[in-house]
């Protein structure tokens, strides 16, 4: 088998990992993560050490937390290790957002609050992050020679004008910072931060791409 279609199968192949304690929840949760096209079933574990087992070997691209499962067990300890592997969507009730506060600020977790009609959120989180992880795929295993030959006007016009738009506002947020809840005002730096990682990301690529030789853009 070639390098290109085996990696493209073990890319197929990966699965979103549900990390619950109730057994009807992570049934109702796989369902609806599941009804998205071309989605793969999640892998379920339902205790903590088959967490961690599943999770050095399906090789996921999200994986989903109930802090329930956590119990007994440091929950910073639990997540540092799990977003270590994976971007992590944190259950659990409203008291416990303070505490992963700074996890969320750095954009390594999502925290869904474990009350109400939360299924839906928390499945769209997941279904979110997998779509990322395969465009993220698609962007780094394509070669220059199948981008357009005006890739970095693109990329300046098409990515870096909206993204002004949301750093502008963002910072507009954070100059009235005194009228926002502290973890609120994580959030709105955590877009200021990502915000300028990315307008730097895309000013390297579009150099890179306009730098390249004539004849390896067309190939």
């Amino acid at each position: 088998m070639e390098a290109g279609t085996q990696k493209t199968l073990i890319l197929a192949a990966r699965r979103s990992l549900l990390g619950v304690a109730d057994p009807l929840v992570a049934r109702q949760l796989a369902e609806q993560i599941a009804r998205s096209e071309g989605t793969a079933p999640p892998a379920i574990a339902t205790s903590l050490a088959e967490l961690r087992e599943l999770s050095s070997r399906v090789w996921p691209p999200a994986i989903l937390l109930d802090d329930e499962l956590v119990r007994g067990a440091p929950l910073g300890d639990s997540l540092r290790y799990f977003t270590a592997t994976a971007p992590v969507i944190l259950l659990a009730p409203l008291e416990r957002q303070s505490e992963v506060a700074q996890l969320v600020a750095e954009g390594e977790l999502e925290f869904v609050v474990r009350a109400g009609d939360f299924i839906p959120l928390a499945a769209s989180l997941v279904e979110r992050r997998l779509r990322w992880a395969k465009m993220s795929e698609s962007l780094l295993g394509a070669p220059w020679g199948e981008f357009a030959d005006n890739v970095g006007a693109i990329f300046r016009h098409e990515i870096n004008n909206p993204l002004t738009g949301i750093l502008g506002n963002a910072e507009l947020l954070l100059a009235h910072r005194e009228r926002l809840a502290s973890v609120d005002a994580l959030r709105v730096e955590t877009v200021v931060d990502l915000a300028v990682r990315l307008r730097e990301t895309v000013r390297r690529l579009s150099n890179e791409w306009e730098s390249q030789p004539h004849s390896l853009k067309s190939a």
